[in-house]
């Protein structure tokens, strides 16, 4: 077996997500209890017993789900040491988890950052007025033609079929409606915040630039391939440069997923809330063997 390791994105949470992995691993107990004192607030309450509403916040929920996945990563370590991913990648902002477990930062400092990373994206939320919508089954270049017309962007290339566009909620209502009249029925608007990965979330990309300007990172001793490029970064600057585009540009998570496949990667491990991104890989590349480690119950069900 040839892994590579994926780390859940934004609406993956739930509330009481992991709570079971630290009363079964001590690794994941830490990695709540140093998050803890890192943040200087209790996320563990936050996140074992919500409100659903204050963990939906960019600003907790970004850093909540770096914590459990990581997590779970380090659970998984403890028990299966041998296992070795040949590429790592994450989902938005899961490319932080993917960085931790390449050896890019430790957990702590990961954890600031994304921390400065939520921040910049909430604000950016709340001084614009944005939306996101899933178009199931459309033509790539169609979706593209449709929101440069409407002045909105394509958030997320997720898989085949599915694409993700983001904007001006105005614009974006028009985009569906003209999407609709181009004779695709299946555009769904979504729950979220703002309009991530668009033209919107800019002033956040810019102002995290010099944050990550002053972050101690090293290039990953194990391949990450990123959203912004769906490639590994040649150097230190190019990865933080990546970081930093990645909040305003597209996700290109297909393109990241087949890249790590022909790299070697035979089976996808996810790590994090929910089952996504093996969802999308069932799209993808329905032939590739995967795994959830998101319970203790996923955990201890495996075997290599």
């Amino acid at each position: 077996m040839k892994p590579f390791f994926v780390f859940s994105g934004q609406g993956a949470q739930a509330v009481g997500m992991g709570r079971d992995l630290v009363e079964a691993f001590p690794a994941a107990k830490a990695r709540f209890e140093e998050a803890d004192a890192v943040l200087g607030y209790d996320q563990s309450s936050i996140v074992f017993d919500g409100p659903a509403e204050k963990l939906t916040e960019s600003r907790y929920c970004q850093p909540a789900i770096y914590t459990m996945s990581c997590a779970a990563l380090d659970a998984f370590r403890s028990r299966f040491p041998e296992v070795k991913p040949v590429a790592c990648a994450g989902l938005s902002l899961g490319e932080y988890g993917a960085l931790y477990a390449a050896g890019a930062f430790d957990f702590a400092s990961g954890l600031r950052l994304l921390a400065q990373r939520a921040e910049l994206m909430d604000r950016a939320c709340r001084s614009t007025s944005g939306g996101m919508a899933s178009v199931l089954s459309g033509d790539p270049e169609v979706i593209r033609e449709v929101c440069a017309e409407c002045g909105i962007d394509v958030a997320n290339y997720n898989s085949p079929g599915q694409i993700v566009i983001s904007g001006e909620k105005e614009k974006l209502e028009k985009a569906v409606e003209e999407l609709k009249n181009r004779g695709m029925r299946k555009v769904v608007v979504l729950n979220v915040a703002g309009a991530f990965h668009s033209r919107l979330m800019a002033p956040a990309g810019e102002a995290l630039k010099p944050v990550l300007e002053a972050s101690a990172m090293t290039l990953p001793s194990i391949p990450v391939y990123h959203n912004f490029t769906a490639a590994q970064a040649a150097s230190v600057e190019e990865l933080k440069a990546n970081l930093a585009a990645q909040v305003a540009g597209s996700v290109r998570w297909e393109e990241c997923v087949r890249a790590m496949v022909a790299a070697g990667g035979d089976t996808m491990i996810e790590f994090g809330p929910g089952n996504v991104l093996t969802g999308l890989l069932r799209r993808t590349l329905p032939g590739v063997p995967y795994f959830n480690v998101n319970t203790a119950a996923s955990l201890e069900a495996l075997s290599f």
